[in-house]
């Protein structure tokens, strides 16, 4: 729940930062915006991976016991 409302508001950022570069052609806009797209993406990859940890690593654990 807290992962979709993190990628929900990051997208509402890029999407209003894209359109402030398009309103007023400042890069800073588009730097923004590639910002918060790389920092939920790298965040996205360590919530995933800690996922998929979650469920091979407890399913092989219990495999062995």
């Amino acid at each position: 729940m807290l992962i979709r409302f993190a990628v929900l508001i990051a997208a509402l950022l890029i999407v209003g930062f894209y359109a402030g570069y398009l309103y007023t052609q400042d890069v800073r806009y588009l730097k923004l915006a590639l910002n918060i797209g790389r920092f939920i993406f790298f965040a996205l990859l360590v919530f995933g991976a800690l996922y998929v940890l979650e469920n091979f690593g407890l399913v092989a654990w219990r495999v062995f016991i």
